[in-house]
């Protein structure tokens, strides 16, 4: 049984082309040596598989069963990609297939290759990424991506109990350091021995690209500083931005902000996220066309957008470098008291951007998108953060992938939602909501009184929908200049200030 797992995992090298057949031997006792077992048995016949997923969980099993793992969620995620570590080429050999694709075949090919290779190396879990629940809404502002993403595992509370005891290490120091290539993990932090990055050159610096495990859109990457350094918005971003889709330029890239609550998740290592998809943001139209003096080669405006986003579009990225430099040096220190825009309360400075860069058109286009995370004692959380009565179904951080128009949602509104659904189909009155969606049961109510047409068939599309509409509701809040007349007028009022 357990030799013909082995034997099927080998096939699966080969199949994907990971192994070569001279390697086939080597890596079947490699395999053995990981599952501590010293003796194989030739299976007879063909030896055929269903899925990667089934033959990881044989081999698992068996080695929880005998000790040689714990098991628990975290240790077999810890081992199986040990497992999968032995059929991962070596990075200099990912690097030169790459590096060979992007010369014979171009950037496009190569990117297809080494998305593809992510996922045959399992380090992109195509069986979970599957499960992730995802839609479209249509709103006033497009069609927007909503995702609720349950291929991100959560921590089983022995693990996290597990976790705290276990020494703590500095090495890597986070998850987006280079250190982490091949390595084997711990309890806290995921192992990577199937994990491989390209090296990269963007403004004369070395930075690396690789993909999210966790991909919320198609080719979802990210590029990644060589060293470990914090994030910092500056004009070398804009140039390390251009430069990118310089040399990828079928793919859009972009960065998160760089001061906490408008920020992304890991501040601390200088990153940007891009990949091969357009949100509805890039789709976005042009509501007012701008031109900004001495910069009259550069199309410029404000985009039809919740968030506040001035496009710049021209042929020349030197020319984009210039003004975005220049756009953000104004912002960094803008305040408009009547749109309650501080750069700064108590020597904190409040105002950045969060910039995205892409080809359009055989030209290079940035969007700037504005951003303030100020505080008040109504908004704790942030003024220009989801307020209050939408944490419900969003509370996190609006980070890059919302800022364009994908809801990344928490895994819990899955369940909570399947909960909903079923007192919306019986009227349950709000009181009456269980302790788990009685945050829920308000918005359930205003649900119920617009769609009196609500029943069991259409309830699921009819929450769906309405989850998009809050997502867009939270993009309103997060948008710094609103979409209304003294918004707008407050807009044009910075625009004519740079």
């Amino acid at each position: 049984m357990i030799s013909t797992a082995i034997q099927q995992l080998v096939n699966y090298g080969l199949d994907t082309g990971l192994i070569l057949p001279d390697d086939e031997i080597y890596i079947r006792n490699q395999l053995l040596m990981t599952m501590q077992l010293d003796s194989f048995t030739e299976p007879e016949g063909d030896v055929c598989y269903a899925d990667l997923e089934s033959i990881l969980k044989t081999l698992v099993d068996d080695a929880a069963a005998r000790g040689v793992c714990d098991d628990s969620p975290t240790a077999r995620d810890l081992f199986d990609t040990r497992l999968m570590g032995v059929l991962t080429p070596r990075p200099s050999i990912v690097r030169a297939n790459f590096e060979e694709r992007y010369e014979t075949d171009g950037p496009q090919a190569a990117t297809d290759w080494f998305y593809k290779f992510s996922q045959d190396t399992d380090y992109i879990r195509r069986y979970r990424i599957k499960r992730d629940v995802k839609w479209v809404t249509k709103t006033p502002y497009g069609d927007l991506d909503i995702t609720i993403n349950l291929s991100k595992p959560e921590k089983d509370p022995k693990a996290i109990a597990a976790a705290k005891l276990a020494p703590q290490s500095a090495y890597p120091k986070c998850q987006l350091c280079v250190e982490n290539e091949g390595y084997a993990g711990r309890l806290n932090h995921p192992a990577r021995e199937n994990h491989r990055i390209i090296p990269l050159t963007i403004n004369d610096s070395a930075w690396n690209f690789q993909y999210s495990p966790y991909v919320y859109y198609n080719e979802h990457c990210i590029v990644f500083n060589n060293q470990h350094t914090p994030m910092k918005i500056e004009r070398a971003t804009f140039r390390k931005l251009l430069d990118f889709v310089s040399l990828f330029p079928h793919y859009f890239v972009g960065s998160n902000a760089d001061l906490p609550i408008v920020g992304g998740s890991i501040l601390s290592h200088d990153h940007f996220q891009g990949g091969h998809y357009e949100f509805a943001m890039a789709k976005a139209p042009i509501e007012k066309k701008w031109v900004f003096p001495g910069f009259e080669d550069v199309d410029a405006g404000i985009v039809h957008w919740p968030m506040s986003c001035i496009r710049l579009t021209c042929a020349d990225d030197e020319r984009l470098v210039e003004l975005a430099d220049q756009i953000l040096t104004a912002w960094r220190g803008y305040t408009d008291e009547s749109c309650f825009i501080y750069a700064e309360t108590d020597g904190e400075p409040h105002n950045t951007i969060t910039p995205i860069a892409r080809m359009r058109d055989g030209k290079f286009q940035l969007d700037l998108v504005l951003r303030n995370n100020i505080t008040t004692p109504e908004h704790p959380l942030g003024v220009y953060h989801p307020h209050a009565k939408l944490h419900h179904i969003k509370k996190e951080n609006i980070g890059l992938i919302e800022v364009m128009g994908l809801a990344v949602l928490p895994s819990r509104l899955k369940a909570e939602m399947a909960d909903v659904e079923a007192a919306l189909v019986a009227r349950t009155p709000a009181a009456e909501y269980g302790e788990n969606i009685q945050k829920h049961a308000e918005w359930a109510m205003d649900i119920l009184a617009r769609h009196p047409e609500l029943n069991a068939e259409n309830v699921h599309t009819i929450v769906q929908d309405e989850i998009g509409h809050v997502f867009a509701e939270v993009l309103v809040d997060a948008g710094v200049y609103k979409m209304d007349t003294a918004g707008r007028a407050g807009f044009e009022r910075f625009l004519a200030n740079i």
